[in-house]
């Protein structure tokens, strides 16, 4: 049996079992990402959709996706690659790109405005052996790198990356432990613990998915964005929050979407406290 240090859930793990992220596996006595170098997802995007709005604003980046999570969001907008059935599909037949390779990708595409790699699309922590090779790699050819994430790690995961990430945005998904614990199936003070350490070391940005019936409440902005506040980027600056609409997908699908009022209305709520608030989906 093997012991999986990346998040709370701790995953035990007996030789040539998955975890239940679905990109980790027991090997040797030893937990190694599953999904090292296998790419489900290539796109030059701009900066602004990861979503990063006062980090190298106009520019581009080469966006990279692998496959698995290890939450259970049922609004979940990549289920096809992260916890769905047809996530294990698509790692049977995911491309293998190297660190040296995909860093060389990057750099051709220079000529199209692009800064560096962003690692997305699926949960990046969960093969953060592969993140932290390529943006090694990346970072020695003066590209930038990026990662929007869950935030669900431990620490330690953290330190690993910390010397090469130049920005993250990061999901505050919600502010109550019901919403992280029985609709997500994470763990909200894990989160919050990460992104406390994570505004010391690099530019980070937050997204909120409005739920309704969820997390929507002007109480709960209230209290996220009272948290946020306390936060700063390593340049003094406020944390900026992007509160985003949510549209019916995946296991949600019977859902209405967020009224574009309230997308606005708790925008202005958290305005209240934080200087750089922005809406999405709307």
């Amino acid at each position: 049996m093997a012991i999986c240090d990346v998040c709370f859930r701790h995953c035990d793990l007996a030789e040539g079992r998955l975890g239940f992220c679905g990109g980790r596996i027991a090997k040797s006595g030893r937990v190694e990402a599953y999904n090292y170098g296998r790419i489900t997802s290539l796109a030059l995007d701009p900066i602004e959709k990861k979503p990063l709005a006062r980090f190298c604003p106009g520019s581009r980046v080469l966006s990279v996706g692998s496959f698995g999570c290890n939450l259970r969001c049922p609004f979940c907008q990549n289920y096809e690659i992260s916890w769905s059935k047809e996530a294990r599909k698509y790692a049977e037949k995911a491309e293998t790109i190297n660190p040296d390779a995909l860093v060389d990708i990057a750099l051709q595409l220079r000529s199209r405005g692009n800064i560096g790699i962003a690692f997305t699309y699926n949960e990046p922590l969960i093969g953060y052996e592969f993140v932290r090779d390529t943006a090694r790699l990346a970072q020695k050819e003066g590209l930038k790198n990026v990662m929007v994430t869950n935030g669900t790690a431990e620490l330690a995961i953290l330190e690993e990356l910390r010397p090469y990430i130049d920005a993250m945005n990061i999901d505050l998904k919600g502010f109550t432990d019901r919403y992280y614990r029985q609709v997500l199936g994470g763990d909200r003070q894990q989160v919050m613990t990460f992104i406390e350490k994570a505004v010391e070391a690099c530019h980070v940005e937050l997204t909120t998915l409005i739920v309704p019936g969820e997390n929507d409440t002007e109480e709960e902005m209230r209290a996220l964005s009272t948290w946020v506040c306390g936060l700063k980027n390593p340049d003094g600056e406020d944390v900026p929050l992007h509160i985003s609409r949510f549209f019916p997908r995946f296991h949600m699908q019977d859902r209405r979407a967020t009224d574009v009022a309230k997308v606005y209305q708790l925008a202005e709520i958290a305005r209240e406290k934080l200087d750089y608030v922005y809406t999405g989906n709307c």
